[in-house]
């Protein structure tokens, strides 16, 4: 599983009138480092759950269909949440710039966890500890439903072209939305035996992408808010299944196997900050880890 987060932070030239030791900002990168470890905490949970509910859904049926035949269908995957995906602990050893107010450590939640909250500063006085960061508020559900739509056509020999959809969707704090497509092939129309006891074989190789959202940090500093209060997560998933199914007059009892990769990428976004009121940095800063 491979993880990428962007980061990008525009700032303007503008001078300031506030004392600042320039020294701080030596240890700048130490807070997108610290940035980057809560928002893996935070997140991972809800686009790990974001690919577990798109694996499922993409065979109909197992069997071979007539060239040019159409399935359409409206499916619903549920996502029950772990208690273990609902909060993580945090600990000051965790963290370079930042630092825990009034504690040491505390136990949080993700994305998919509660709304309780602690308060975050810094280790220079960057951050007004009158107004320190609030950590972000999970959406609070035990269970997501994750409904979408789903075609397929046959292209022949065995070949259909699948396809999955689902709008963007908002839930508490944060929107998702999943959409990709897939080529499944019939197998067991090379194997008589297999044919003649009813006896089906598929293959697919789908690849889909879960956008999933949330309202983040809301960073306010002694010299301005960073602009940085939504993290974005984007997933790529390359998956193959195979399915096996008996069919019995009218009914088709189907099992299947899944083997998937998924590609992660996270980014922070937000308005423009004020920072750049009081601090000049170059335009355009690009921090990548």
């Amino acid at each position: 599983m491979k993880k990428a987060l962007f980061f990008i932070l525009f700032f303007y030239n503008c001078s300031y009138s506030q004392s600042f030791d320039p020294k701080v900002l030596e240890h700048i990168d130490e807070f997108f480092i610290d940035a980057v470890f809560y928002a893996d905490q935070f997140i991972t949970p809800a686009t790990d759950a974001a690919v577990y509910q798109s694996s499922g859904g993409w065979i109909f049926s197992a069997k071979k269909e007539k060239r040019w035949s159409t399935t359409f269908g409206i499916h619903s995957n549920v996502f029950f949440v772990p208690n273990s995906d609902r909060t993580f602990v945090l600990k000051d050893s965790d963290f370079t710039f930042l630092k825990i107010q009034d504690a040491t450590s505390a136990t949080i939640p993700t994305a998919l966890g509660n709304g309780e909250q602690i308060n975050i500063v810094d280790r220079y006085g960057v951050i007004n500890p009158n107004f320190p960061i609030e950590t972000p508020k999970g959406i609070n559900e035990n269970i997501i439903f994750y409904p979408h739509l789903s075609a397929a056509v046959s292209l022949g020999s065995g070949t259909e072209l699948i396809t999955k959809f689902a709008p963007r969707t908002k839930i508490k704090r944060g929107e998702y939305q999943v959409y990709g497509f897939g080529l499944k092939h019939n197998i067991s129309q090379y194997s008589k035996a297999l044919e003649s006891k009813n006896i089906n074989l598929a293959m697919i190789l789908s690849n889909s992408r879960e956008n999933i959202s949330f309202d983040f940090l809301d960073i306010r500093t002694n010299f301005g808010t960073l602009g940085i209060n939504r993290i974005n997560g984007s997933v790529n998933t390359w998956q193959f299944q195979t399915n096996v199914s008996k069919e019995y007059n009218n009914f088709e009892f189907m099992l299947g196997s899944i083997v998937n990769s998924s590609d992660f990428k996270y980014k922070f976004s937000g308005e423009k900050g004020t920072i750049d009121e009081f601090i000049n940095f170059p335009r355009g800063l690009l921090k990548n880890f």
